[in-house]
């Protein structure tokens, strides 16, 4: 059974985002759905090499203890996508 977006949502908000901040960086959500979630990195996390990592090791490990079959992509940049909601 998929996660709820309410679920993502929290693990996104209380879980990932402080981390991301810890960091200087800005974690945005950029869609959610049950079994798909697409966030962006910005701030100090623009253009930087270890984004990807944090994608990889904090972000994707977060989002499947609550979501296990969920698709998640990460981008990052100077650039905000349309929509995107700070969390």
């Amino acid at each position: 059974m998929p996660a709820s977006i309410d679920q993502l949502l929290k693990v996104c908000r209380e879980v990932i985002a402080p981390l991301v901040r810890a960091d200087g960086g800005e974690l945005y959500i950029v869609a959610v759905e049950p079994d798909h979630l697409t966030l962006h990195l910005a701030g100090a996390c623009s253009g930087c090499p270890g984004a990807m990592l944090t994608a990889r090791a904090v972000i994707e490990p977060a989002v499947l203890a609550v979501a296990p079959s969920a698709r998640v992509i990460v981008t990052n940049g100077m650039r905000v996508p349309d929509g995107a909601s700070l969390a």
